[in-house]
């Protein structure tokens, strides 16, 4: 089910009354949430329910097993290690075969050895990298003794499949999620109101920004090959902001939506393409995920707090973890490699925590300096997001290679105006995302508004709502990007 479609306009109202006004019971509300979350993942296809309840079956006992077994560590060891194996297996059967089938076949190939490789004619189940990893988390979280396991099915199961981040994230821990199913949530009105602001920015950096920038996008990236230098620069760019207002734009949908229900998620972007270097991007982007491999493989391989060649080791482990994480395609291996590599002079130069801050902080504008260091950060960012796009590393070779031939002042003037595809409106939507997010960088969302300022805030509702509505009418609307993640 997606967010931006009738059944679910339909649907949230109706969980919403049930959860609030009929079903007031703790355990009754948490078994509403988990039939609600099954019907909005069993949308798609009812298939992938089998998958997601057995992650959760395996999970759910391998808590109770390491409880039970505290006094025997090598036995809680083994079934932690056993309950991780069975997941990443599930994982890797279904999303990563096809890959290494086909790739060691071409390996032995090398060898004058051919293969016959064996490929699996199966679907991808949507999301399950984030919801995989939301239950290791919790096995793991319980064998560090960091969480107690909990014996209520229902609450576990409802907090790996909780609907509004269930597909696409935030990717939360059982330390913050799982005890919010645990004791009884009471609904508060300014919460609510928030969640319903966030929700709205949310929609309209998808629908509005995203889905308009994607039409271009798509076209540029399928006829790159006959694209003039300006056209496949301006391509990249505008994926640079569709993939941040489709993505982003889920995660705030996500967390107003959770809002609605008394639960807190975690934040998952925090307005990356302000950031100064490339090390503060990724403390700015997709933080859920990030945060996850920094907690369960940087640190237990030692973290920063070993040799510097070491941790250039452990930069290199988790990028390239990262980038497999998103998909079975050498481009995404080459873009956490192509990232790894930038962050390499920030660690040896011991800068990769000098930005922590909010960037002009106190100020209406940046500083020359702070702007600089924006733009090379953004400059960099739209790079590796090329390789991110193509569908192999020759394709986004010759699409850097063709971008770089930027031509005379007839290209330069291509770019700035209407070409084909090429509409005003989306450069100035992008450019409202972006005034309206330098303006709001240190508040939790967009549409984080004083109270004060009423008619401001109602017309700014009015204007987005209106936007969203003439851009779901226009017919562009398409999945979330992460979704096959």
């Amino acid at each position: 089910m997606l967010f931006q479609s009738i059944e679910f306009l339909i649907f949230l109202p109706v969980v919403f009354i049930l959860y609030w006004f009929v079903f007031k019971k703790l355990k009754i509300q948490n078994a509403l949430v988990l039939v609600a979350s099954y019907i909005f993942y069993g949308w798609w296809d009812w298939r992938f329910l089998i998958l997601i309840a057995i992650t959760s079956g395996f999970s759910y006992w391998s808590g109770l097993l390491i409880k039970s077994n505290e006094r025997k560590p090598k036995a809680q060891k083994w079934i932690c290690a056993g309950n991780i194996t069975i997941n990443l297996l599930i994982l890797c059967v279904f999303k990563y075969f096809n890959f290494f089938s086909e790739n060691f076949a071409k390996l032995f190939g090398l060898f004058g050895l051919e293969l016959d490789f064996v490929t699996l004619n199966v679907i991808l189940p949507v999301g399950i990298s984030f919801y995989t990893f939301q239950a290791l988390s919790y096995t793991i979280d319980v064998y560090r003794r960091k969480i107690e396991p909990t014996k209520d099915a229902v609450a576990f199961f409802a907090f790996i499949s909780f609907f509004p981040q269930l597909v696409a994230g935030p990717i939360e821990r059982a330390t913050n999620l799982l005890p919010q199913f645990l004791n009884p949530r009471k609904f508060d009105y300014a919460t609510a109101v928030d969640g319903c602001r966030q929700m709205l920015w949310g929609f309209f950096k998808k629908v509005v920004v995203a889905d308009n920038c994607a039409v271009y996008v798509n076209y540029v990236f399928e006829n790159y090959q006959s694209e003039c230098g300006s056209t496949l620069l301006l391509a990249a760019i505008l994926f640079t902001f569709q993939i941040y207002g489709d993505f982003s734009g889920y995660s705030d949908i996500a967390i107003g939506c959770a809002k609605l229900f008394g639960v807190r998620l975690m934040r998952n972007f925090n307005v990356p393409y302000f950031s100064r270097d490339i090390a503060e991007f990724w403390r700015r982007w997709h933080i859920s995920l990030t945060t996850w491999f920094r907690d369960y493989i940087y640190i237990p391989l030692g973290g920063s707090r070993v040799s510097k060649a070491k941790v250039v080791r452990n930069t290199f482990i988790i990028f390239l973890v990262s980038g497999f994480w998103h998909g079975a395609n050498w481009t995404f291996i080459a873009w956490g490699a192509y990232h790894a590599l930038l962050f390499l002079p920030l660690i040896l130069l011991g800068k990769n925590r000098k930005n922590t801050n909010i960037v002009a902080e106190g100020r209406l504008l940046p500083s020359f300096g702070e702007f600089s260091r924006m733009l090379l950060t953004f400059a960099l960012v739209v790079i590796g997001w090329i390789i991110f796009r193509a569908e192999s590393i020759g394709q986004a070779w010759e699409y850097v290679c063709g971008m770089m031939q930027f031509g005379t002042l007839k290209a330069v003037y291509r770019f700035f105006l209407p070409n084909r595809l090429l509409c005003w409106p989306t450069n100035l939507l992008i450019i409202i995302m972006l005034v309206v997010e330098w303006l709001q960088r240190d508040k939790q969302h967009g549409m984080s508004f004083s109270n004060k300022y009423i008619l401001l805030r109602w017309l700014c509702y009015l204007i987005i709502s209106m936007c969203i509505y003439y851009n779901y009418l226009s017919g562009n609307a398409g999945e979330f990007i992460y979704f096959q993640f």
